[in-house]
């Protein structure tokens, strides 16, 4: 089954935040709940229920960390997450501050994400050229 845009976005999305909550080895019931909030706001178009996503997610996520290849999971998610990068940069911000803190792991993530990985579309201010529908945007 081919996945909507929307749809491959929000799968990367939740990767990129269970990657940010698991980086530092600490996992909070703030960091929980606030994935719990962005998964529910989610316009989830995939057969497999988010909360089963989100398990498998968990487990891979791990293996990425316990293998030393975060940066490279993260480099994954790069094409899926410039759909809408503003609203990357505003769940990752948020995941990893939610506990008062940002590890050093955490912030040498998001560094990469903000300064590599989604630098040109925050700049350009360029979301895939898509709106929030989905809907191909026409630039004049």
């Amino acid at each position: 089954m081919q996945l909507s845009q929307q749809q491959s976005f929000n799968q990367a999305l939740i990767k990129l935040s269970v990657l940010l909550y698991q980086v530092d080895g600490m996992v909070t019931l703030s960091e929980q709940d606030y994935l719990n909030s962005v998964v529910e706001e989610l316009d989830w178009q995939s057969p497999i229920c988010p909360e089963a996503f989100l398990t498998d997610t968990i487990y891979q996520t791990r293996n990425a960390i316990d293998t030393g290849d975060t940066l490279q999971y993260m480099r994954s998610l790069k094409d899926d997450l410039l759909y809408d990068a503003e609203k990357t940069l505003e769940v990752a911000m948020a995941i990893t501050g939610v506990d008062g803190e940002r590890s050093e792991e955490e912030t040498e993530l998001l560094s990469v994400l903000t300064h590599k990985l989604l630098a040109k579309a925050l700049v350009s201010g360029k979301n895939g050229d898509h709106n929030h529908h989905g809907d191909t945007i026409r630039h004049q």
